[in-house]
């Protein structure tokens, strides 16, 4: 099994969270693997390169050495991403289409994410650290 960090989620391991460091540090000495998704990844560093947050910025590149970024590189996420928005449009409960991502680049991970938006999404495994 692996993980799957949402931006909420490394944003507040970020700013040294308790819970959300104590649980990645578990998943380390466990030897899980651990990924952040390519939009995760635009959404930090956009975020910190809005407000010139140099030494943030410098913190997140080096963490982000750390762990292997999933990349939107086939095809299947896209069609996955179609499907679940389709889906939840026809039951009226969108989300913003950065979260229909993260949750469509899923290889069988767990998502963690503080983010209740995401349970509106079928077959999707989630854990929220926070």
């Amino acid at each position: 099994m692996g993980y799957l960090l949402d931006t909420n989620i490394v944003s507040a391991i970020l700013k040294e969270n308790p819970k959300a460091n104590n649980q990645l540090k578990m998943l380390n000495r466990q030897k899980e693997e651990v990924f952040i998704s390519a939009m995760t990844y635009y959404e930090i560093e956009r975020g910190l390169l809005a407000v010139k947050a140099v030494k943030q910025l410098s913190n997140f590149e080096n963490w982000v050495k750390k762990y292997q970024v999933l990349l939107l590189d086939d095809m299947a996420i896209f069609k996955k991403a179609s499907e679940i928005y389709a889906d939840l449009k026809q039951r009226g409960l969108p989300i913003q289409d950065a979260d229909i991502f993260i949750a469509a680049i899923i290889h069988n991970l767990t998502l963690v994410s503080h983010d209740s938006d995401l349970s509106r999404i079928t077959e999707l495994k989630l854990e929220n650290w926070l």
